[in-house]
This record gives C-alpha cells, sequence and structure tokens, in this order.
C-alpha cells in the first residue's frame, strides 16, 4: 500500500485538526445523518482518552464519532478522490454525508475508502468516522468484553498498556488520476560496488511502465520501462546502520510520451540474512543496541507528533542505540521514514500480544483455558493475525530500516495448538517477503525445553526478566539463570539470540546503598548483570532494553502511574541507568561488545 504523496499528478489535502466528538450512549441513533449534536470537540491526530476530565468517555465501550466538514478541491473533477486514514483503533465505519462508504478493522494499520462517487469536487461533504476501542477474542490484539454487576460494559485485554483509542494518526483526503500507480515493490541487493535494485509496478488503467533512479543530486543513474526490472547502480552507496544513504525511485505510468501519473519513494540499498548464528546486514555481522518502545505520550496517548519523534530519536542516539523495536504494534509510517532517513535499524512488530492465556495466570503460567481454542485464539482470530500481516508488509516492504518481522509478543508458544496457528502464519509471511528474517518474542513461560514454534524462525528472541518478576533484588540467583536460560536455546537452536526485553521497574529519584527493587541503583545493576551475561556468549546478536520510556498501563495495583521500566522518564528525563546505557553502547557500531574493530 503506497503512502499517499503530493506529486505532479496527485494532490493531498491533510484533515488533521480539531472534530465535532462524541460517544454513542450520548447520541441519537444514526448520529451521522446529521451534524453531531455534541458540545466537544477532539484533537486529529490523538488519542481521545486523555483529553477529557469525563471517566465515561476514557473507559467508554463501544462506538464513538468523530465529525467535520470537507471542502473538495474544485480541480479534482475526473479524478479518484480517496480519503486515507493511517489508523483508526482499533476499528471505524466512515460516513459521507448519509452514507456508508466503507470501513476497516485494525487499529495500527492503514486504509484507503473511494469517495469518487460519494463526493463532488468543488463542494463540501459531512465526513462522519465511527471508531471502536473493542477487543475481543477475534480481535488483534485480543481481549473480552464483560457486562458488570452495574450493567455497564468493561473492557478486560491481555496486553500492559493502555487501550487508547481513536484517530491517533493523520487523515487525509487525495486525488489520483483515473490511470495510476496502485503499488510498487522494491529488493535491492549488491556485488562489490555495483548495486541492484528489483522493481515490480502494480497499476490501474493499464498503462505502461517507466521508472528512474536518481540520487541525492537528482541526477539519474539508471532506466527502465516495464512493470518489473532491475536498475543497477554503479559505485553503489549503500545503506548502512548508522549511515543511511537514499535513492529516488521515479515510477511513471505512461501512454507513449505522456505521463499520466507518476510516484516517488526512497530506496536503500542493503541486505539483510541469517546465516548460522549470525545476523548480517550488507553481509557483515551487525549487533543491535536499542530498545522496545511504545507510541505513548501525555494527553496524546498513542498520537503521532513529529516533535516527541525527532527528540525520541535524538535520545537513541545520545545512548548510542541502532535499533528500536515496535512494540507491540506498528508505529506511524512516520517513524519507518525517519528511521530510513537516519539509519536506526527497525523490528516491526504485530498487533498480536495478549495471544497467551498463562500470563491472565499469572506467574505459574497455568491458563484458565487452552490459548489456542475456538473459546480464544481460534480460526477467526488467526484469520485476523493474517490480514494484520498482510496489511503491516504492505506497507512496510521498502522500508530499508526495516530489518526483521516480529510476527507476535510473548504468545503461548508452549502450548499445544501453537504450532498450527503459527506454521501457516509463518508461511504466509515468506510468500508475502521472503527477503527478511522472521522472529517473535518469547515469553518467559516458554523454554529451550518446552517451546513448539521455534524451528520455523530465524533468531530466538527472549524476554527475560530475571531478577524482577523472579529472583527480585537477587542479582547473583537471577545471573545463574539467565547463563542457563541462553546456553540452552544456544545449544537447542544454533540460531542467533537476541534480548528483545529486559529490564526493571525504577521511580526515578529513589536511592539506595542496597539492591533494593524500584531503586535506580538496582535498575542499573540488573542491565549491568545482563550485559555481563550476553558478553560471554558469541551467539548473542543483541539487546533491547525494556523499554525506552516509562508509560500508560491499565488500572493494576502493580503499577504506580504506569510501566516504570523506562529508561527515560514518561516526560522523557534520563535515569541513572541511561548514563550507564549511554558508556556501553556509544561506540560500538553495530559490533558485538568486546569484537575487534
Amino acid at each position: 500500500m503506497l503512502k499517499p504523496i503530493a506529486t505532479a499528478t496527485r494532490d493531498l489535502v491533510k484533515l488533521d485538526g480539531v472534530w465535532k466528538f462524541a460517544i454513542d450512549s450520548r447520541l441519537p441513533e444514526e448520529p451521522w445523518s446529521s451534524v453531531l449534536d455534541t458540545p466537544l470537540e477532539a484533537a486529529v491526530p490523538a488519542s481521545y482518552n486523555d483529553l477529557f476530565t469525563d471517566p465515561a468517555i476514557r473507559d467508554h465501550v463501544g462506538w464513538v464519532y468523530y465529525q467535520r466538514s470537507v471542502q473538495v478541491p474544485r480541480g479534482w473533477a475526473g479524478e479518484r478522490i480517496l480519503l486515507r486514514f493511517d489508523a483508526a483503533t482499533h476499528s471505524a465505519k466512515v460516513y459521507v454525508d448519509d452514507q456508508l462508504v466503507g470501513g476497516h478493522v485494525g487499529g495500527y494499520t492503514p486504509f484507503d475508502i473511494d469517495v469518487t462517487d460519494a463526493v463532488r469536487p468543488g463542494a463540501a461533504f459531512r465526513l462522519t468516522v465511527a471508531v471502536s476501542p473493542d477487543l475481543t477474542n477475534i480481535t488483534i490484539p485480543p481481549g473480552k468484553i464483560e457486562v458488570g454487576m452495574t450493567g455497564g460494559k468493561t473492557q478486560t485485554y491481555f496486553h500492559d498498556f493502555y487501550n487508547y483509542a481513536g484517530l491517533a494518526r493523520s487523515v487525509s483526503l487525495y486525488s489520483l488520476p483515473q490511470v495510476h500507480v496502485d503499488d510498487v515493490t522494491v529488493v535491492t541487493t549488491f556485488d562489490g560496488s555495483t548495486g541492484f535494485v528489483d522493481y515490480r509496478v502494480e497499476t490501474v488503467g493499464g498503462a505502461d511502465v517507466r521508472v528512474r533512479l536518481a540520487d541525492v543530486a537528482g541526477t539519474v543513474l539508471a532506466t527502465a520501462s516495464g512493470s518489473e526490472g532491475r536498475l543497477q547502480i554503479d559505485d553503489v552507496v549503500l545503506w548502512k546502520p548508522g549511515a543511511a544513504h537514499l535513492y529516488e525511485l521515479t515510477v511513471d505510468a505512461v501512454d507513449g510520451e505522456d505521463v499520466l501519473d507518476t510516484y516517488a519513494l526512497a530506496v536503500g540499498v542493503r541486505t539483510v540474512e541469517v546465516r548460522g548464528e549470525e545476523f548480517l546486514v550488507n553481509g557483515e555481522p551487525f549487533y543491535f543496541t536499542g530498545f522496545g518502545k511504545h507510541e505513548d505520550t501525555f494527553v496524546r496517548g498513542k498520537g503521532h507528533d513529529d516533535a516527541y519523534m525527532v527528540h525520541d530519536f535524538q535520545l537513541m542516539e545520545w545512548t548510542g542505540a541502532n535499533s528500536f523495536r515496535t512494540s507491540h504494534y506498528p508505529y506511524a509510517e512516520d517513524v519507518l521514514d525517519f528511521a530510513d532517513r537516519h539509519g536506526i535499524l527497525v523490528i516491526d512488530e504485530t498487533a498480536a500480544v495478549g495471544l497467551n492465556m498463562g500470563v491472565v495466570g499469572g506467574l505459574s503460567g497455568t491458563p484458565p483455558f487452552p490459548t489456542f481454542s475456538e473459546q480464544y485464539a481460534g480460526a477467526e482470530t488467526q484469520a485476523a493475525h493474517a490480514q494484520h500481516l498482510r496489511e503491516l508488509i504492505g506497507r512496510d516492504k521498502n522500508h530499508p530500516s526495516v530489518v526483521l518481522w516480529c510476527i507476535a509478543n510473548e504468545p503461548a508458544s508452549n502450548e499445544d495448538g501453537a504450532r498450527e496457528y503459527f506454521e501457516p502464519l509463518v508461511n504466509l509471511v515468506r510468500e508475502l517477503d521472503p527477503t527478511r528474517p522472521i522472529t517473535y518474542s518469547m515469553v518467559m513461560f516458554a523454554t529451550f525445553k518446552n517451546d513448539q514454534i521455534i524451528d520455523l524462525f530465524d533468531v530466538v528472541s527472549l524476554n527475560r526478566y530475571y531478577g524482577w518478576y523472579i529472583n527480585a533484588g537477587d542479582l547473583a540467583t537471577a545471573e545463574m539463570y539467565l547463563q542457563g536460560d541462553i546456553q540452552g536455546w544456544i545449544d537447542r537452536t544454533g540460531k542467533p539470540i537476541m534480548m528483545l526485553e529486559y529490564g526493571a521497574d525504577t521511580m526515578p529519584g529513589l536511592h539506595s546503598v542496597w539492591d533494593q527493587v524500584w531503586t535506580e541503583e538496582y535498575q542499573t545493576d540488573l542491565l549491568a548483570m545482563y550485559h555481563r551475561v550476553f558478553d560471554r556468549f558469541p551467539q548473542f546478536v543483541g539487546e533491547q532494553i525494556w523499554n525506552f520510556a516509562d508509560f500508560a498501563t491499565t488500572n493494576g495495583l502493580h503499577r504506580v502511574g504506569g510501566n516504570r521500566k523506562g529508561i527515560f522518564t514518561r516526560e522523557r528525563r534520563p535515569k541513572a541507568a541511561a548514563f550507564a546505557l549511554r558508556q556501553r553502547w556509544r561506540g560500538l557500531d553495530g559490533r558485538k561488545p568486546g569484537a575487534d574493530a
């Protein structure tokens, strides 16, 4: 799915701003059929939950409604006219005036709705968007809705971050020529100093295709004709971690010499692969340093914010991080564009978090019922998961920063039924994108003795909390457990091993001379213990700390103001561990600590 951009043949109008807002229980039937009768207004993009002081809105179960008037440019006569939603969490219905024109299920991937026949160039229309925050056992991520003793509905979800909802990313109106470029797929490789860009173009309307590749100065380096082919770059400059070099691929849909449509996208020439126990970028061993993150800020919730994005990348650069994981859902595409331009590697993760009834059972790992069953994660859940993977890969396949697909966070891979659930999904990902390795982040209940699916994947990615949820305050024992855990995975798999989550909740300003949990010293000491263990294993290829910054969670007695495992506070102030990480990570340049420069 191509990101809408303005070109010589396409126009783009952002619809971000302040929209009318209301929840369904305070509106008449069919509220889209007239102007919303509400005093409330909501910012777009932003989650709606923290915008208002009314708790009934923050924890609402059911539909909410956004509405605004949209003016269609009069110059768009004869064009296709589409609405683009970068995300609507978690499902949406879209109305133009009184007409339902489309919808979408899945809260973190974009969707387009063709409204050509429902609007008129030069005229305005009433746009109403119904958005539902509801999660059930057939959504990704899953959850359940119950009716409480008071008669009200409550949402339960099985992931440890707040269920922010709404129009958290941009909304746009854009035009396309009747004959246009519909999709572009790019795969890159190189041989010595010669780079290659293999492309495939899909068009609507049967046009011929012409492509050209230019450098940053605009000099055309290669051209080709046809819907698929190969472009060659002599003296190629590779896209590298920390040194992003981008070319521009321009695709034209043509009729003879007439250009009917034109679209341009950035291309970074690089390769990624797993070979034995190594993760290779451009044929060289690479060591990940970085974070699991969240799209999470005060007031905005999961609303995308360019200022926070820039600052977060600056803080990652300050620590020496070279990568991050989009835990636990795809981030706004603007974030990947930024990573492309700045040479930051991305582990791109789906919203499949909470596929584990063992977590509901607590640290015992005993599920109330099997995870992989029609009662919870059955055939419909698997189908929703597959659709999410199609949309994720369709959106992100051309980003050079994306080097690894993570198709689930902490699933019950130790339970019966896991293989039947995941094997078709792994096969789907390899079919959609045979160029990138695949992983999943592994819950502590899934061990090298009982995990049932690791042979399907390329990288062993562990989430481990020795010294926190297990052996809290006893780092000596935790170190022994961690050492044995990693050794067990090495002996079993012969695959690269990395840690996608490790850390400790930390209250800034809390100090102690002892190994006291929640203190800044304990967080620093725990991370140092993990790093000592990592450095003992040449098979270890990366460390991503949980978490970059403190973030909001659901109500829970074990959380004080959210999850506090951040190296930075939610306001992005550094804790003591941030300075220790900076000392460890800066200057590694993707090398294993202790490896020769």
